[in-house]
């Protein structure tokens, strides 16, 4: 069954409007099993926050999901908890995580798709070494079965290099809704903006950040680059985070502030003080002092300690705190604890669990 045009462009006037969408954990037992009911109270916790959508399937939950046998379970979980906690009418962007190599990804975007998601954000760390043209015939192909979300993941987590050239062929492609903008790295985000002006597709292809190490100011930064000897502007329009997994009703706030100032309030100093301070978070959550290794174990650390999660376990067991992590979480949670939902999830938390 081909993919309406409708449908597609359902999805990005959505995006356009400029969503909170948390990248969703795992929820496991002791056992390194899925905890089914507190995998469907962080789905209602998220979308109570205010969340715009849900990214599941992605790197926050863990890609072992698919040698685990979870993949179809969990998306699945999450679509059926959505629809039946939120009010009649509410529109979501539901977001499943696509990757692997061309046959597997095109496996998962049917999947994603058949569930009633709306759009695959296309991870291509499977393939690495992989020419650009081979990419772009891979983007293709998956872009016909599922309205696409393009991922710029950083090196430390399984990423790659990708130029201007690639994103404008990439921004070019007709089912391409938007591209989550994720490699840490300010000239690697400055050459996807470029991509997007060269291939005139800024209306049409919105921008995500996934930088959370520069979250707030990716939202509130135009972004200014020639075309045609003309300056075009394209600014991020929402974000699709795993460091907004946690503290995410703070988080939809703060978009709205963001989004503000954007669209003409003043980009206050303490707005940008503010960019500051979450990426001081971000450095305790995500363990940039080991290179990332525990940014999956530190975002289950903040919902362990609101109740939200029994423990830390990933699927790894090699995976966990990494050494003095756990003290640099306890410092951002004192120092910048009024960015911390924790009454909003105490007040929260059993319906949640029900």
């Amino acid at each position: 069954m081909s993919l309406a045009v409708s449908q597609v462009e359902h999805t990005r006037a959505l995006l356009r409007q400029g969503l909170a969408i948390p990248a969703h954990p795992l929820a496991l037992d002791a056992q390194r099993r899925l905890d089914v009911r507190r995998q469907r109270a962080l789905s209602r916790y998220y979308l109570d926050a205010g969340a715009g959508g849900l990214a599941v399937g992605v790197h926050t939950t863990q890609f072992a999901i698919r040698e685990a046998g979870l993949y179809e379970e969990v998306l699945r979980l999450a679509i059926e908890t959505a629809r039946a906690w939120v009010a009649p009418g509410r529109a979501l962007v539901m977001v499943a995580g696509v990757c692997g190599r061309t046959a597997q990804a095109l496996a998962e975007a049917r999947l994603a798709r058949s569930l009633g998601y709306d759009a695959g954000l296309l991870s291509l760390a499977a393939m690495q070494g992989q020419s650009e043209d081979a990419l772009i015939a891979h983007c293709e192909a998956v872009a016909q079965e599922i309205a696409l979300i393009g991922f710029y993941m950083q090196p430390a987590v399984g990423g790659m290099h990708l130029s201007a050239a690639f994103w404008a062929r990439f921004a070019a492609i007709g089912n391409v809704v938007a591209i989550k903008v994720a490699p840490f790295h300010r000239y690697r985000t400055l050459d996807v903006v470029r991509g997007l002006v060269q291939a005139r597709a800024e209306e049409r292809v919105m921008l995500y950040t996934g930088n959370d190490d520069h979250i707030v100011l990716d939202l509130v930064t135009p972004f200014t680059v020639p075309r045609d000897g003309r300056p075009v502007t394209v600014r991020f329009r929402g974000g699709l985070l795993g460091h907004w997994s946690v503290w995410t009703s703070g988080a939809v706030q703060m978009l709205e502030q963001c989004k503000a100032a954007a669209a003409g309030a003043a980009v206050t100093a303490g707005m940008l003080a503010l960019d500051s301070r979450v990426t001081d978070c971000n450095s305790a959550f995500f363990d940039v002092a080991h290179d990332f290794h525990g940014c999956i174990a530190g975002c289950h650390e903040i919902l362990r300690r609101q109740g939200l999660l029994e423990g830390i376990w990933c699927l790894d067991p090699n995976e966990g705190l990494s050494p003095g992590q756990k003290e640099e979480i306890d410092r951002v949670c004192a120092e910048h604890g009024d960015l911390a939902d924790d009454a909003f999830v105490k007040a929260g938390l059993s319906r949640w669990l029900a």
